[in-house]
């Protein structure tokens, strides 16, 4: 069976430096720092007092109040990038088959907010289980895919994968694959999270994930910085608009890259800590490679994890030399979590619409922060640091790894 080519037709993002992938692709080329204290409660007695939230987002002003108030914030931010997606793609929704249509989506955490006020309120009562009816449906991680179904009326798959961190990056595999196989036409994929909260702070403060450097937060991710102490939290939703080649070309539709190939594997190591050798990395960059039928050296860039904790970054740049070996030093490598922070289950598809710009525009986003060079890090790696740098991207890889040992990567290719 002969597989279809799969391209990108639209994108949409909503990041904590832009809401929309232009505010957002000139906030990476300026290197702009999201982080900055919380404002959405109180985080007096907390040890990290801020994070990359999301600025001058009012969810009203692009969904109906009442609808807006039966969803979580995760599930917000879905609508909102999806419809500037397949606004981007000019996909016609009165002439195409929406039964070839669907809607993939990755979550890592779902509706947290959500989860946490119902149960907050529980505990305040005097023991009544008095819930909102909406709690159970805005809460579930799969309920943003169905209400961006609900709303466009596609018909086609429609499901959220939950992975962590590479939550967003497996949806975008299993796309790719649906329309490989011929099962779909256009599938809308990506991923959201809004995991900025009493619950998610303190959860990940527990576990000694975050950084602590509340005196400059805008300088607390920094990826591949000796000085690093953790990631800095972050919140929004990217879209991409993946589409059967044919099905492109013939309604004329602008293609940004065409998607090679996706891999995954597990760490099989550890719930939240890497391997320290990067086997599970070094798996699924080769998985990747060889999915999309391409060699190491065909790769110019590499939009890495790098989420800014001590034991990450090394482990993953360890793999990158493994697999690439001489042609490492070729590749620009660098972490767009310096300025968006770590966006958790929608971190594969926000990075993944940095790759593809970059491919657009010829340009690599800098890896802000970096001061301090870690000797344990090969230093003939061009990790962009501080300033984005022109490169013709013909060929960019976007890894995402989460707890679990979960790994996967994207493989997109500038069309000939």
């Amino acid at each position: 069976m002969e597989l279809r080519r799969v391209v990108v037709t639209g994108l949409g993002a909503l990041t904590p430096i832009g809401n929309t992938k232009d505010e957002y692709w000139d906030a990476l080329v300026s290197g702009k720092s999201g982080a900055a204290p919380i404002t959405y409660f109180d985080t007096e007695k907390f040890k990290t007092k801020f994070a990359c939230e999301l600025k001058n987002f009012v969810a009203t002003d692009f969904i109906d109040r009442k609808l807006a108030s039966r969803m979580d914030r995760f599930t917000q931010y879905a609508m909102v990038a999806s419809d500037e997606a397949i606004a981007d793609s000019k996909l016609d929704l009165e002439t195409v088959n929406k039964l070839r249509v669907g809607v993939i989506w990755g979550a890592g955490i779902g509706g947290l907010e959500t989860f946490q006020e119902e149960v907050l309120n529980f505990a305040k009562g005097d023991g009544s289980p008095r819930f909102n009816p909406f709690f159970i449906p805005k809460m579930i991680a799969d309920i943003a895919p169905g209400n961006i179904s609900i709303k466009n009326g596609f018909m086609g798959p429609n499901y959220t994968t939950v992975s962590a961190c590479a939550s967003s990056a497996n949806a975008m595999i299993d796309a790719l694959n649906y329309i490989r196989l011929g099962h779909c036409d256009v599938i809308v994929t990506g991923g959201s999270e809004a995991a900025v909260t009493i619950a998610g702070m303190g959860g990940f403060n527990a576990m000694h994930a975050l950084s602590t450097r509340n005196e400059s937060p805008e300088t607390a991710s920094r990826p591949f910085d000796a000085t690093r102490d953790g990631f800095v939290l972050g919140e929004g939703a990217g879209a991409i608009i993946l589409e059967d080649y044919e099905h492109a070309k013939a309604r004329g539709a602008k293609i940004y890259a065409e998607i090679l190939g996706g891999g995954m594997s597990s760490d099989a190591y550890h719930m939240t800590a890497p391997h320290p050798d990067g086997l599970g990395v070094m798996a699924v960059m080769r998985n990747c490679l060889e999915n999309a039928g391409l060699k190491p050296e065909d790769v110019d860039h590499i939009n890495t994890h790098g989420t800014s904790t001590p034991l990450g970054d090394v482990a993953e740049l360890k793999a990158i030399t493994e697999v690439f070996g001489d042609h490492a030093k070729n590749i620009n490598i660098n972490s767009t979590k310096s300025m968006t922070g770590h966006l958790l289950g929608a971190a594969g598809a926000v990075e993944s619409i940095a790759a593809i710009l970059a491919m657009e525009h010829g340009i690599v986003p800098p890896t802000i922060n970096h001061t301090v060079v870690d000797e344990n890090i090969d230093s003939q790696l061009n990790l962009t640091l501080n300033k984005a740098q022109k490169r013709d991207v013909k060929v960019a890889m976007s890894n995402t790894f989460g707890f679990g040992g979960h790994n996967a990567c994207v493989l997109f290719k500038k069309l000939d």
